[in-house]
């Protein structure tokens, strides 16, 4: 059987061709874009199973051509070395053809070689077929082709092997016999211009440019000179001021670096939804340019599909036609449907326009001849054969025939309407022309002003018009709903709520706004579940006044979003899956806007309601009034007498404005000020995980000769002591807490930076300065001095940690510490902040119920690693443990069964005696001697590695017993699918990054060393311009203090293996085992004691929790089974104190 490998040609092709190129081929064969093993899945393709023009080829047929630009088919027809010659359509049948009988492919193959052997050209010959063409060509074209010519005529000299392969060789030769020649005209025509505008995206051009610069095989000074001709606007602007840009890669690099942007996803929705179809562009038009616009980021196809539905200006009616559709190819068949509709209606209501000014415009007609709606139609044309003469039109109007106005004018009067008689015998004559829209004499029914209050309108017939209200179930009490997919929230009458006999309200800070901006103020929101049809939610319930709206309930977006809206000729009907869909019927209510004040709130799960609603209401009440101050400010002193100066980054038009606005928005909270400073330091823009920008100073320079500031961080030791005396915690979070301190007027000029508009200087402390995080700390404990004497504050860096031993001791201090942080004016993020929570995890240690236990998450990463399967995960694993060998007694011993499995000619098998032997290393790690507890003052290194799976990194310290370096946390974390296509420099860099970020509290304020294997690491961090991605890491590291040194990768195998083997977490849902363990717990009796005894007072370390009996075992919640099952207890690991039908981490 014939694969694609058995044809040399096409063999060839795949061994050679670029990546891309084969997951094209790759995503046309199998339809997607697959991964490493891409060229040998296409090597033994052995042909679609279908015959052509059978109806699986005719849908595959379809698929090509909405999934394959025309410049993708030419790159496989280029591997499979067939022609390309024609329109899309015919290129892709051809493709498709020949994929089903490989046998075809092979001799059309082979042909085409015994041909191009017989009549193939000398390269002269064809040198003097170029030259020929060159002459027509400089005959036939304008000056601008022939100086194109000789820009490119140094490169056109070369060998035409090397400027067209053979694909471009046979069409040349056969344009030549139709006399027929391409020309640098045909090559320029077929590229698109560059303008830089702001809807243009340059990774999009370039890719555009590549694909015909692949087409027609130029060559790199070819690319570099038809790019720079097909440049306008800013970008040909920028190129010209850039003397330096003398080849294609640096002007394609240049062009990227001056106008890439990212565009993040809420951006990209908001130009989507403000995106109209205008009045010259067709349906399909309009479709496929937001099709272009969605291809800036990641939007889906059914957001597509509804962006495109809400964007079209025409009735809700008439669009109906649009919903429904599975894809996007069934949508744009409905679109072309809606257009021809949409044509016909035109067509017909242009006719009918004009046949009505025509009878408007005939005095003697415009009495009877007037186009009335069919509804309101005169009683007087009732006769028996009027019927017979009424005309339909397009828009639904009737008529009467024209020829029947003339064999009834002699029986009909003019002056009043009367059938029996004429108009010169009319009793009326005298009052003048009766007006057949009201029945007053005086005027014409042309002239009466209720003609013209009622303006006539012409429909467009629809098969159906879906109907929006259904009947709702809400906690067992049946009602009638609104689908209405304009509003964010759902709401409910009062008078529905009064029924349900739930508990009172929960109070909120949030306004609903309607059309025209209108306020609505919720009475509250609960908790309640909901019914319609078989789908079922639970959703946050808003409970508005009976005089807000008609309806009883209106099911919003929180609702629809959870599962997937159809319409259809019954209604709508919701199903699991979402698919957003656009409201029909917008009388009945208003599109409902939540306001984006609202505050949730992290309060412990067993904390009484009252004491939820004193947070609540004391969060409500919370305003920062600023009437104290601190002596606390920056101080920088410099070593240096020499100013610190930088020129500002060339930033892309698009950053600029990001620049522009958080500058004035700075200026005007008062944040900076403007300068005239000899020190000044760069901004960059760096991207948050969220992908919204953020503006930063590059304070690297700057930081190298200020003297640090020494302020002293609280001992771990101290704090642990402290914490382990209280039982209810609350921590409080600010809100850009740096913000807070003012920087001394003579040391604002240290601070300057520079923009493309200016120069200015941070009045508060700025983030990036390697002194911002002492001098914050000093200033939080000024403020709160008091109370962290009294023992009821802890505050480390940023977290701010509130001490009690009690829910009713915990509700006055935070009552206490918001009191002082508004006198003080300080900014709070209550949705970061906890409050009443009986449970902490605080520098590597969790404390519960008063006591304190080491976090298990210091030793997930060893404790999880996975069992190897292989040979080299068994070498990863015995690095990380072999590292350690010196703190592990027996090592040898212990890890014998591992090491003999790499033995020579040993067949790998992993058995019990081998799992025994891992489980005892892993625990070994996660102990002493080998763990330690963490200490400030002794000697910290970093160590650190990545690989394409993850990337990991241990803490380590010198212990001063035995000299020696112990890991005191571990850390392995998974490569994300963007992570992966990271450069292993990128990688190396990353694995910093995240290490640093996840040991953050233990090392701001120490020094330290990062090792790693990257030896490029260090130099990179030194200098000046660096790209965007480095750039961000680069400066988070800029308040820590530490040095990069650079070990061989032989010497680093311990953080190797967790980075070649990141941990995964399981979730288990333990939704049938907690029934039935809390059903067995109340038989026991054993059990019932316990419980009655914790209900009077504290019982050795046993709680109840939700009715279940767990017994804390150093530091883990260990649930009580019962009968004969005792001994095999079911472990969780750190169990939260939540809703136990969650998903929970088994240990």
């Amino acid at each position: 059987m014939t694969t694609l490998n058995d044809i040399q040609e096409i063999s060839t092709a795949l061994k050679n061709c670029k990546t891309e190129k084969i997951k094209i081929l790759h995503k046309f064969l199998f339809d997607s874009l697959g991964d490493r093993s891409n060229r040998k899945r296409i090597r033994e393709f052995i042909g679609f199973d279908f015959q052509v023009d059978s109806e699986e080829f005719k849908k595959k047929l379809e698929s090509v051509d909405e999934l394959f630009s025309l410049n993708e088919l030419i790159t496989i027809c280029n591997i499979l070395n067939i022609s390309f010659d024609g329109p899309k359509p015919e290129v892709s049948k051809r493709i498709l053809s020949f994929l089903c009988n490989l046998e075809a492919l092979a001799e059309f193959s082979r042909a085409d070689i015994d041909e191009s052997d017989v009549d193939e050209e000398t390269p002269n010959d064809f040198e003097k077929e170029n030259k020929k063409s060159d002459s027509f060509e400089g005959e036939s074209s304008n000056k601008r082709d022939s100086s194109m010519q000789c820009e490119a005529q140094c490169n056109m000299q070369c060998d035409a092997n090397k400027i067209y392969d053979m694909q471009f060789v046979d069409k040349y030769r056969s344009s030549v016999a139709q006399n027929t020649v391409i020309n640098y005209s045909d090559i320029e025509s077929a590229i698109s211009k560059f303008n830089a505008e702001s809807h243009e995206n340059i990774a999009n051009w370039l890719d555009h440019f590549e694909n015909i610069s692949q087409l027609f095989s130029l060559s790199d000074l070819q690319k570099f000179i038809f790019a720079k001709r097909s440049l306008g606007g800013t970008a040909a602007l920028f190129v010209r001021t850039e003397p330096q840009i003398n080849s294609w890669q640096k002007l394609k690099q240049a062009l990227i670096d001056e106008f890439s942007f990212e565009i993040n996803s809420a951006h990209l929705h908001e130009l989507l939804s403000k995106r109209k179809m205008r009045d010259s562009e067709s349906a399909p038009e309009y479709f496929l340019k937001m099709k272009e616009l969605c291809s800036s980021g990641k939007i889906e196809d059914a957001a597509l599909m509804h962006y495109v539905i809400k964007g079209i200006n025409d009735r809700q009616e008439n669009k109906t036609i649009l919903y429904g559709c599975k894809n996007l190819l069934e949508f744009k068949e409905k679109l072309k449907v809606y257009e021809v509709i949409k044509s016909d209606y035109a067509k017909s209501k242009a006719i009918f326009d004009k046949t009505k000014a025509r009878y408007d415009a005939n005095p003697r007609f415009n009495s009877f001849d007037k186009l009335k709606p069919k509804q309101g139609h005169d009683d007087r044309f009732n006769s028996k054969n009027e019927s017979a003469n009424k005309v339909k039109s397009s828009g639904g109007f009737e008529r009467m025939k024209y020829n029947n106005f003339e064999s009834r004018k002699s029986k009909f009067c003019f002056n009043c309407g009367d059938p029996n008689h004429i108009s010169r015998f009319c009793v009326h004559k005298d009052k003048g022309f009766k007006c057949f829209e009201c029945g007053a004499f005086g005027h014409k029914a042309s002239e009466c002003d209720k003609t013209k209050s009622k303006p006539e309108v012409a429909t467009l017939d629809v098969k159906f018009k879906p109907k929006l209200d259904n009947k709702v179930t809400i906690e067992d009490i049946s009602v009638n709903s609104l689908i209405d997919t304009g509003s964010q929230a759902t709401l409910l009458r009062k008078s529905v709520f009064d029924k349900l006999n739930m508990c009172k309200l929960y109070p909120l800070n949030l306004s609903l706004s309607g059309f025209g901006k209108c306020k609505v103020n919720p009475l509250g929101y609960f908790k309640g579940n909901i019914k319609i049809d078989d789908f079922k939610c639970n959703t946050d319930i808003y409970v508005v006044e009976n005089n807000v709206m008609s309806y009883d309930v209106i099911v919003g977006m929180n609702v629809l979003m959870q599962g997937e809206t159809v319409i259809n000729e019954d209604g709508i009907v919701i199903k699991e899956k979402f698919q957003r869909i656009e409201e029909v019927d917008s009388l009945s209510v208003l599109p409902i806007d939540v306001t984006p004040n609202e505050i949730e709130l992290n309060i412990g799960p067993d904390v009484p309601n009252v004491f939820k609603d004193k947070v609540q209401q004391s969060i409500l009440n919370y305003v920062p009034h600023k009437t104290k101050t601190t002596n606390v400010e920056l101080n920088i002193l410099v070593k240096s007498i020499e100013p610190i100066s930088h020129q500002p980054h060339r930033l892309p038009f698009s950053e600029k404005k990001i620049v522009q606005t958080q500058v004035a928005e700075w200026l005007e909270q008062g944040i900076v000020e403007p300068c005239s400073s000899e020190y000044s330091s760069p901004v960059v823009i760096v991207r948050k995980k969220d992908g919204t920008p953020r503006v930063c100073i590059d304070y690297r320079k700057l930081n190298k000769v200020v003297v640090k500031d020494r302020f002293p961080l609280p001992l771990i030791e101290d704090i642990l002591d402290r914490l382990q005396g209280s039982r209810v915690f609350s921590t409080i979070d600010l809100k850009n807490a740096f913000f807070h301190v003012d920087v001394n007027k003579d040391s604002r000029k240290y601070t300057s930076f520079v923009t493309h508009e200016g120069q200015y200087q941070f009045i508060k402390i700025p983030f990036g300065l390697c002194n911002s995080p002492a001098v914050f700390q000093r200033y939080i404990n000024t403020i709160f001095r008091p109370l962290i004497n009294d023992g009821i504050v802890l505050p480390y860096l940023d977290d701010i940690i509130i001490l009690s031993s009690s829910f009713e001791e915990g509700i006055e201090r935070v009552e206490r510490v918001l009191s002082i942080a508004s006198e003080y004016g300080l900014e709070i993020n209550f949705n970061k902040s906890h409050f009443l929570k009986k449970r902490i995890e605080f520098l590597g240690h969790v404390v519960e119920d008063g006591k304190i236990f080491p976090s298990t998450l210091k030793t997930k990463a060893v404790l999880n690693f996975p069992e190897p399967a292989n040979l080299k995960q068994i070498h990863s694993f015995l690095g990380l443990t072999g590292y350690f060998r010196k703190f592990i007694p027996k090592y040898s011993t212990i890890a014998r069964p591992l090491s003999d499995l790499l033995k020579k000619d040993r067949k790998f098998k992993f058995g019990e005696e081998e799992r025994i032997s891992f489980n005892q290393l892993k625990l070994m790690l996660a102990e002493k001697p080998v763990l330690r507890i963490y200490n400030p003052n002794y000697e910290t290194e970093l160590h650190t590695d990545a690989s394409l799976e993850g990337y990991g990194a241990i803490l380590m310290q010198k212990s001063p017993d035995d000299k020696n370096f112990h890991p005191t946390y571990y850390m392995s974390k998974k490569t994300t699918d963007a992570e992966k296509k990271y450069s292993s420099y990128e990688l190396e860099a990353l694995a910093v990054i995240e290490a640093v970020k996840k040991f953050r509290v233990y090392l701001l304020g120490i020094p330290f060393k990062i090792v790693t294997d990257c030896s490029a690491l260090e130099k990179t961090m030194q200098k000046k311009d660096l790209v965007t991605r480095v750039a961000r890491w680069a400066l988070l590291l800029e308040e820590f203090d530490y040095v990069i040194e650079h070990r061989s990768g032989t010497r680093m195998t311990h953080v190797d293996a967790l980075s070649r083997s990141p941990i995964d977490i399981f979730c288990i849902s333990f939704d049938n085992i907690l029934p039935k363990l809390k059903s067995a717990q109340d038989n026991d009796n054993e059990v019932k004691a316990i419980k009655e005894l914790l209900r009077i007072s504290a019982y050795e370390n046993y709680c109840d929790r939700n009715g279940i009996l767990y017994k804390f075992v150093e530091g883990l919640s260990l649930s009580c089974l019962v009968s004969t099952q005792r001994r095999s207890q079911i472990k969780f690991r750190d169990v939260p104190l939540t809703s136990f039908s969650d998903p929970i981490l088994l240990q």
